[in-house]
């Protein structure tokens, strides 16, 4: 066998060696989308000049658990996702595949 040949043999030994548990990957996955949503609504917070207590009156929610969203500690419900969307004057958009994740929150036109 050729330098070449066990040197790409011995790359693909450990990568497999390394490769991460499924457990860990399903983790990492969730970890990215509370941080897309997250993000989502840090910005749209911003975008209507609310603060974290504005928004939590208007969500009937604590500045606490509106702390914690941003934060990405929580994993929200599809309730809070409700109340969320509502105080935030905004259409929620989440899409995820394998390896991306993408949350929006789209404003509603003014009247």
């Amino acid at each position: 066998m050729s330098h070449t040949r066990w040197k790409l043999a011995r790359e693909k030994r450990l990568a497999e060696e390394c490769a991460e548990p499924p457990e860990v990957a399903a983790e990492r996955a969730e970890i990215r989308l509370a941080m897309a949503f997250a993000k989502a609504v840090y910005d749209r917070r911003l975008e209507l000049g609310l603060t974290q207590t504005q928004l939590a009156e208007r969500a009937g929610l604590t500045q606490a658990k509106i702390s914690r969203v941003e934060g990405a500690d929580t994993m929200p419900t599809l309730p809070l996702l409700r109340r969320l969307a509502l105080a935030l004057d905004a259409s929620l958009n989440i899409a995820f595949d394998d390896d991306h994740e993408e949350v929006t929150f789209i404003a509603h036109p003014a009247a």
